[in-house]
C-alpha cells in the first residue's frame, strides 16, 4: 500500500476516485443510469409532476388574511378568475343570443363542483352594481348582465355593451384545483357562445399552468456542442460533457418532479434548474476532459493516468467551485421564503449532481473511451508544438493587460459603471396581463377590461373587515364600512363579496383607480392596512387586504427588504470558501468587488431592455413592464456562484504557477495562459445555454435568460479575463499575502494538486508503464508533471535517482522582460 501524505489531501482522494472509476467504468455507469431510470420512473408515476403559477410568502399580511379566511369562510378563501367576452367595438353583447350565450356559460360554470355557489347569498353578489366614488349621483355605466329581466350572477357589462366579464369564485386556490379545471371552464364558455360572434378571453389568473420548457434549449446546446468540438478537437471528447450534463440534469429534474406533490414548484423552478444544471454540468466536465487531453498531448501520459490526474487537479477546482455555487443558492433558504427556497434547493441539487457526475461518471466514460480520447494525429501534433505555437492569443492578451493594467482597470470600471446607470430607475413587480405580449389572450383580456371598465378592474383587492374578539358586525356596520371604503382616495368601486352570518367577518371587493403595477395601488394597500381603524365607523374593526394584487405587492416589498441580508450572508460564506482555496486575504475581496461591478451592469442592461424597451424587438417581446420581483435575488445568488467558478479556475491556475516558482506578474501571465482558453470556452457555453432561454414565450424565463447570459458575458470577459489580471499585476506578491497565524490555522486543501505531485514522485509503480518520449523542444512553461518513464530517466532502466527526480521537477525560471 502506498504511503499517503498527512491529512490525505483532497487532490489525492480525487485522484484515487478518478482512477477507480476509470478502471471500473461499467460499475459506475450502471449505477448512474440506474439512478436516472429510477428517478424518471418515479416522476412519471407521480403524473409528471405538479407545477404552480402561484407565488406566496408566509408571514405577509396578505397570506395571513388568506389563511384566516380558509379557516373561517372557506368558500370565500378560494382563488378568483375572470373570463372576458368581447365583440368588435360598435357591436353589443348585452342582448339577444349573445347575452343568452353568456348567461348559459355562467350557469354551466357555476354548476361545476370547483366553483363556489352564488345562489346561497344573492344579496352579497360581487357583481352587484358598484357605486362611482367620484360622483355618486352619476351612474358608472357598469351594470350586471340582464337576461329575461333577471341579473346573471357574476357577469358585468361595460357601458357601451362591447365587453362583459364573468367573475368566478373557486372553492380552492387556482393552483390547487384538479388538473384540467381551468381548461374545462374555458371550454364551457366557448361552447355556450359558439356561433354568436363573441370572443372568449382568459385573464392571467386563468392562464393554463405549464412548465415553460420548449425547443429553445436546443439552441444553446447546439452552440455548446460546437464550442466543445472546437475546444477539444474531437467528437468523442466533445460529446462526453454533453452526456454527463444531461444525465445530472435528468436526475435533478426527475427528482424534483417526483417530489412535486409534496413541495410547491413554480413554473420557473424546473427551468432555472435546467439552465444552471446544463451550464455548470457542461463546464465542469469540460475542465476535466480538457485537463486530461492536455496531460496526454503535452506530457505524453497514458489516458488512464491523465484521467486520474485531471480528476485530482481540475476535479479539486470543480469541487470547490460547485461548493461556492451551492452556498450561493442554498443561502436563499435562510430568508424564509418558501417558493424561493424550493427554487434554490432544486437548482442547488442539480449543481451537486453536476459535480458528482463530473468526478465519477465522467472518468468512467473516459475509461470506456480509453486511448481513443485523443487521436494519433492530435498526439503527433502535440508532440511537435513549438514554444511560439503555445503562445497564442491568450498570452498576447494577458501580456497586453499586464502592461496596460491601469488603462484596463479604468476602462472596465467605466464601462460597467455606465451599464449600471439604468438600475437607478429599476421597478420591481410580478407578471400580469399588462406585461404579456400583445397577441396573447391574457394581454387582450387585460386591454378589454381596461377599455370597458377601467384599469383598476385588473387589480381587484380583497378587503376583510374583522371585529375585535367578542364583537360582531351588524348589517349597518357592514354598510358603513362599504361607504367609507368607497370614499377612500384611489378607490373606484366597492362591492360586498360575502359576510359571516354570525357577524364575525365581512369581505369586500375593492377596485382601485389604477392597475396592479401603479404606485397608487400599492399606496392604497398600505393606506387600508395602516388606517383601517379610522376608515371604519365601528370601533375595534381591523381591515386586512389580500387578493392576487396585494400578494404580489407584498412579495415585491419583502424581497426588497431581505436582499441586503441575503447578499451579506452569501458573501460572508463564500469569502470563507475562497480564503480556504486561495490561502489569500486579498483575492477573495477582489473577487467579490469585481462581482458587484458585474451584477450592477447586469441589472442595468435588464432594466434598459425590459423596462425601457431597448432592443425589445430583437428579444421577441412587445410590451415593457417592471422587472420580476424575485429576479434580482435569484440572479445574484446564481451569478455569484458562477462568477466564483471562473475566479476559481483562472486564479487557481495563477496560484499554481506561483506555488511552482513563478513570481509576480510572471505567475499571472503563466497561469492565464494555462487556464484562459478553457475558461473562455466555458463562458461561451454558459452564455449560449442561458441565451437560448431568452426566446421562451414565458416573460419570467425570458428575463432570467437575458440576466444570466449578460451576467456571465460581463463577468467572464470583462471582470475575470480583463480586470482580474490587471488588478493582480498591480498587487503583485501582495495578492498572495496571508497572515502567518491565519496560515497556521487554515487547512491546506491543495486545489493545485501540489501534494498529489509530491506523492506520485515517491511511487515507483507510477513509472512502470512505458510512455512515449517527451518532445525535445517542449515549451518552457509546459514542464512535465512527473518523469514519464524510462525514456525520461538518465540511466534508462526505469528507476529514477533522487537527482534525476529533482531535474524532472525543476521549475522553469521566471520569464524576463515582463513589465
Amino acid at each position: 500500500m502506498p504511503a499517503y501524505p498527512k491529512g490525505f489531501p483532497m487532490s489525492l482522494l480525487l485522484y484515487r476516485l478518478g482512477r477507480t472509476a476509470y478502471r471500473r467504468p461499467w460499475a459506475f455507469v450502471a449505477v448512474w443510469f440506474l439512478v436516472l431510470g429510477a428517478v424518471v420512473g418515479l416522476a412519471l408515476a407521480n403524473g409528471g409532476g405538479k407545477i404552480s403559477s402561484s407565488v406566496t410568502i408566509d408571514g405577509t399580511q396578505s397570506q395571513d388574511v388568506t389563511d384566516r379566511l380558509r379557516a373561517e369562510l372557506p368558500d370565500a378563501a378560494g382563488g378568483q378568475g375572470t373570463l372576458v367576452f368581447t365583440v368588435p367595438q360598435g357591436d353589443r353583447l348585452d342582448s339577444g343570443e349573445r347575452a343568452e350565450g353568456i348567461a348559459d356559460a355562467a350557469t354551466s360554470i357555476a354548476g361545476l363542483g370547483t366553483v363556489a355557489d352564488r345562489s346561497a347569498r344573492p344579496d352579497t353578489d360581487p357583481a352587484a352594481t358598484p357605486r362611482a366614488p367620484d360622483d355618486a349621483s352619476e351612474p358608472s355605466g357598469i351594470r350586471p348582465l340582464v337576461v329575461d329581466g333577471t341579473p346573471v350572477p357574476g357577469v358585468l357589462v361595460s357601458q357601451d355593451g362591447s365587453v362583459a366579464m364573468l367573475q368566478i369564485q373557486f372553492t380552492e386556490q387556482v393552483q390547487d384545483l384538479p388538473d384540467g379545471t381551468v381548461e374545462e371552464v374555458t371550454a364551457l364558455a366557448e361552447d355556450a357562445t359558439a356561433g354568436t360572434g363573441v370572443d372568449v378571453l382568459t385573464t392571467e389568473s386563468l392562464k393554463p399552468i405549464h412548465a415553460p420548457v420548449g425547443g429553445h434549449e436546443a439552441i444553446g446546446l447546439g452552440v455548446a456542442a460546437l464550442v466543445l468540438l472546437i475546444t477539444l478537437g474531437s467528437l468523442r471528447a466533445a460529446g462526453l460533457p454533453l452526456l454527463t450534463a444531461l444525465t445530472g440534469v435528468g436526475i435533478g429534474l426527475g427528482g424534483a418532479f417526483a417530489l412535486s406533490q409534496s413541495i410547491t414548484m413554480t413554473t420557473a423552478t424546473p427551468v432555472l434548474a435546467l439552465m444552471v444544471g446544463l451550464a455548470v454540468g457542461i463546464d465542469y466536465a469540460l475542465f476535466i476532459v480538457n485537463r486530461q487531453r492536455r496531460f496526454i498531448l503535452t506530457q505524453g501520459l497514458p489516458a488512464e493516468e491523465a484521467a486520474a490526474r485531471s480528476v485530482g487537479t481540475a476535479g479539486s477546482a470543480v469541487l470547490f467551485a460547485g461548493v461556492t455555487v451551492v452556498i450561493a443558492l442554498t443561502g436563499l433558504s435562510l430568508i424564509g421564503i418558501t417558493f424561493l427556497t424550493t427554487m434554490a434547493l432544486v437548482a442547488a441539487a442539480t449543481v451537486v449532481l453536476a459535480v458528482l457526475v463530473a468526478l465519477t461518471l465522467l472518468p468512467a466514460l473516459l475509461g470506456l473511451a480509453g486511448e481513443r480520447i485523443a487521436s494519433a494525429k492530435a498526439r503527433a501534433r502535440g508532440a511537435t508544438l513549438t514554444v511560439e505555437e503555445h503562445r497564442h492569443l491568450a498570452h498576447r492578451w494577458s501580456g497586453a493587460v499586464v502592461r496596460h493594467r491601469w488603462l484596463a482597470i479604468v476602462g472596465v470600471v467605466a464601462v460597467l459603471g455606465l451599464a449600471a446607470v439604468p438600475v437607478s430607475d429599476i421597478s420591481l413587480g410580478m407578471p400580469n396581463g399588462s406585461t404579456a405580449n400583445l397577441d396573447t389572450d391574457e394581454r387582450q383580456a387585460y386591454d378589454a377590461i381596461t377599455r370597458g371598465f377601467g384599469e383598476g378592474y385588473n387589480a381587484p383587492l380583497v378587503v376583510v373587515a374583522t371585529p375585535e374578539a367578542g364583537s360582531r358586525l351588524a348589517q349597518q356596520d357592514v354598510a358603513r364600512i362599504s361607504t367609507t371604503l368607497e370614499d377612500t382616495p384611489d378607490v373606484k368601486a366597492v362591492s360586498l363579496m360575502g359576510a359571516d352570518p354570525d357577524g364575525g367577518t365581512a369581505i369586500f371587493t375593492v377596485i382601485p383607480e389604477e392597475g396592479p403595477d401603479a404606485v397608487s395601488t400599492s399606496d392604497l394597500v398600505d393606506t387600508l392596512r395602516a388606517n383601517g381603524p379610522t376608515l371604519t365607523a365601528p370601533e375595534g374593526v381591523t381591515l386586512g387586504v389580500t387578493g392576487l394584487t396585494a400578494v404580489n405587492i407584498d412579495i415585491s416589498e419583502k424581497l426588497a427588504d431581505v436582499m441586503p441580508l441575503y447578499i451579506a450572508i452569501v458573501v460572508a460564506l463564500s469569502l470563507v470558501v475562497l480564503l480556504l482555496v486561495f490561502r489569500s486575504v486579498v483575492i477573495p475581496l477582489k473577487a467579490t468587488l469585481g462581482f458587484l461591478l458585474s451584477i450592477g451592469a447586469t441589472f442595468g442592461v435588464v432594466t434598459a431592455v425590459f423596462q425601457w424597451g431597448w432592443l425589445k424587438d430583437l428579444f421577441g417581446f412587445d410590451t415593457t413592464g417592471p422587472i420580476l420581483s424575485f429576479l434580482p435575488i435569484m440572479v445574484t445568488g446564481i451569478l455569484y456562484g458562477l462568477a466564483m467558478d471562473y475566479e476559481m479556475f483562472l486564479v487557481s491556475s495563477m496560484r499554481e504557477a506561483h506555488v511552482h516558482g513563478h513570481r509576480g506578474r510572471d505567475a499571472i501571465v503563466h497561469g492565464f495562459d494555462q487556464a484562459s482558453r478553457v475558461v473562455v470556452a466555458a463562458a461561451i457555453i454558459m452564455v449560449s445555454v442561458f441565451a437560448g432561454f431568452i426566446f421562451s414565450e414565458d416573460p419570467m424565463i425570458k428575463q432570467f435568460g437575458l440576466a444570466l447570459a449578460v451576467g456571465i458575458l460581463v463577468d467572464a470577459f470583462l471582470v475575470r479575463m480583463t480586470l482580474v489580471p490587471a488588478v493582480m499585476s498591480v498587487l503583485g506578491e501582495t495578492a498572495w499575502w496571508l497572515p502567518r497565524r491565519l496560515a497556521a490555522v487554515l487547512p491546506n486543501r491543495d486545489v493545485e494538486g501540489d501534494q498529489l505531485k509530491r506523492h506520485l514522485r515517491r511511487q515507483p509503480e507510477q513509472e512502470k508503464r512505458p510512455l512515449r518520449a517527451l518532445p525535445a523542444h517542449r515549451p518552457r512553461h509546459e514542464a512535465p508533471l512527473v518523469a514519464a518513464g524510462p525514456a525520461a530517466t538518465p540511466n534508462g532502466n526505469g528507476h529514477h535517482r533522487e537527482g534525476a527526480l529533482s531535474m524532472a521537477f525543476q521549475i522553469p525560471p521566471s520569464r524576463k522582460g515582463l513589465p
